[in-house]
């Protein structure tokens, strides 16, 4: 396993170097921009096609700059340079717990104090500069795709702040014994919550934007589907704890193409570091499951891009506005509950059964995805293509 993103890179170049950088964070990035990329293309494809109205947004250039300015770039720069200057005072520890570093009071003064002067001065001068300019006031046309940038803050935004909910609530015995850690850690994110509570906002914002609400659905489904795919990526090089039961089966004969570690896995060095110390390994992660378990990361990973292929060659065909976010909400249902039979989790009881969190909110997704494909009339299809 690789629990910063340096370890992935050292093993793959055979380098040394170290960057402040979590496997799971990168992962994670990376599917934010695989997501903004696909669904950018899909909704300036849409917008061609006139499946959405076009917008008129006031746009102010030039005019002076209130002098505040200069003090709240000051103030930003100044705790960006105090936070990050361990970066160069002290980078072995910085790059080992980047998590601690930044959630601390800790921080190098004079590196903040210099990058506070610098962006002051820089501040300064651009308002110098438009102190007596005038402001011009002009009425341009914005389509979708410009809502982008505001959809991807409020999907981070509320994705971090649902997975976190959703995970406390799955696991309130230890969010009770340590509110605070629980609610700043790094670790326990789930899917789900962040899903919800960031789809939520985000029809919010559609809604009050006027930005036709099932064409863009229809977008996000193949871009939603791939960035889950990464993100588990995410979750397999790391090994976050995502893994699945213990699995000492033999491989069936018809799968013996397929790589032992991809049927059954100890997760060495996790990030985590869950199990059993590892024989003669030094450093901070030296631990791995005593019983192997089924990838199911890695599994997810491969279902997950399979149906957004899936999805995005649909994209066209499916002419009726919402139908293909149905499909998207009965794919990533039935996937997510395949994969709960073979995957640890808590669980509860519900109407006397012992079910997980997942196992319910994909029943929902996949009764609701059915539910909606088949309310949505075709006379309402529009010129998809």
């Amino acid at each position: 396993m690789y629990p910063t993103f340096s370890d992935l890179l050292n093993d793959l170049l055979g380098t040394s170097f170290c960057l402040p950088v979590q496997t799971f964070g990168f992962f994670v990035a990376m599917a934010f921009i695989a997501a903004w990329t696909v669904l950018r293309h899909e909704l300036i494809r849409k917008s061609a096609a006139g499946l959405f109205s076009i917008r008129k947004m006031k746009v102010q250039t030039g005019g002076p700059l209130p002098i505040s300015e200069v003090g709240y770039a000051a103030l930003l720069w100044g705790v960006v340079g105090y936070k990050l200057g361990p970066v160069v005072t002290n980078n072995s520890i910085f790059c080992s717990r980047p998590q601690d570093a930044l959630l601390s009071l800790q921080g190098d003064f004079w590196i903040g104090l210099v990058a506070a002067a610098i962006a002051a001065l820089l501040k300064y001068r651009e308002y110098q500069q438009q102190k007596n300019t005038k402001t011009v006031t002009t009425e341009v046309e914005v389509g979708a795709e410009e809502s982008l940038g505001t959809v991807t803050m409020i999907a981070a935004i509320g994705g971090i702040l649902g997975a976190k909910i959703f995970h406390n609530l799955e696991n309130l015995s230890d969010f009770m014994q340590d509110p605070i850690g629980a609610l700043l850690s790094f670790d326990g994110l789930t899917f789900y919550g962040g899903l919800i509570v960031a789809s939520v906002a985000i029809i919010w914002h559609l809604r009050k934007n006027n930005i036709s609400l099932l064409p863009y659905l229809d977008a996000a489904g193949p871009a939603l589907m791939l960035a889950y795919g990464v993100g588990r990526m995410g979750c397999q090089f790391s090994g976050d704890g995502d893994w699945g039961i213990v699995n000492e089966a033999a491989k069936p004969g018809w799968l013996s193409w397929l790589p032992d570690w991809a049927w059954a896995y100890t997760y060495p060095q996790n990030v985590i570091r869950e199990g059993v110390p590892i024989p003669g390994c030094v450093g901070d992660f030296c631990f791995q499951l005593p019983l192997p378990v089924y990838p199911t990361p890695l599994y997810e990973v491969v279902m997950a891009i399979s149906l957004a292929l899936i999805l995005w060659m649909l994209r066209k065909y499916i002419l009726v506005p919402g139908r293909l976010f149905a499909i998207y909400l009965m794919f990533n249902g039935l996937e997510r509950f395949l994969i709960e039979k073979i995957r640890v989790n808590t669980t509860s009881s519900f109407m006397g059964v012992h079910v997980t969190q997942a196992e319910i909110i994909s029943s929902l997704l996949i009764l609701g995805g059915l539910v909606m494909y088949f309310r949505l009339k075709s006379s309402d299809s529009g010129h998809a293509k």
